[in-house]
Order: structure tokens, then sequence, then C-alpha cells
């Protein structure tokens, strides 16, 4: 009994582990900050890329070739670019996608 409660405990810790690293990848913009960038985006008129192979998701990098285009609002870091008609903001130290805002 003594080894399934040891046991037990220690799959709970592992997994609350994993929860924490995963929530430490998760990205939250404001909703103020989000109408400001859609704004933003919108007056820019970037043209949209096409990028075969690439799934728009959260984490998801995007390749070398793909210009990333700054933004310029206050407090935000990330870099935007247009795909398939869909702004999608990008880390730019890890050019993975942190947000896609339709």
């Amino acid at each position: 009994m003594k080894n399934y409660v040891i046991a037990a405990a220690a799959g709970f810790v592992l997994v609350a582990g994993i929860g924490a690293a995963v929530a430490e990848d998760v990205i939250v913009i404001a909703p103020e900050q989000q109408t400001v960038i859609r704004e933003y985006v919108h007056k820019q008129k970037l043209a949209s890329v096409s990028l075969l192979g690439v799934e728009l998701n959260v984490g998801s990098p995007l390749p070398d070739t793909v210009e990333l285009h700054p933004i310029d609002v206050p407090d935000v870091k990330y870099k935007y670019v247009v795909v398939q008609d869909r702004t999608v903001l990008v880390d730019p130290d890890t050019r993975r996608i942190v947000q896609v805002i339709d």
C-alpha cells in the first residue's frame, strides 16, 4: 500500500510539473492590446503571403524566409505577418506564432 501511495504522489508531482511548464508558454495579450494591434495592422495594408505546409497554430514556427514586420504599438515586443489573410503575431526571437488574430 505504501508503494502505491508513493507512486501516486510521484505521478501527481510529474503531472503538475508538466502543467506548469506548459502554462509558461501561454502568451496572454490583453483585449485592449488586441484591438490596438488589429487597428494598426488594418491601417498598414500589408500583402498576405501564402505558406504551403505551415500550420497557423500557436507555437508553430515560421520559416526564415518570411519577413516579420514591427508593430508600432507600446509594450508589444512581437512582430507580425499576414498569412493566408490572417494576422499572425510572432515572437521575433523564436519565430514561433504567439497568436493568430482573425
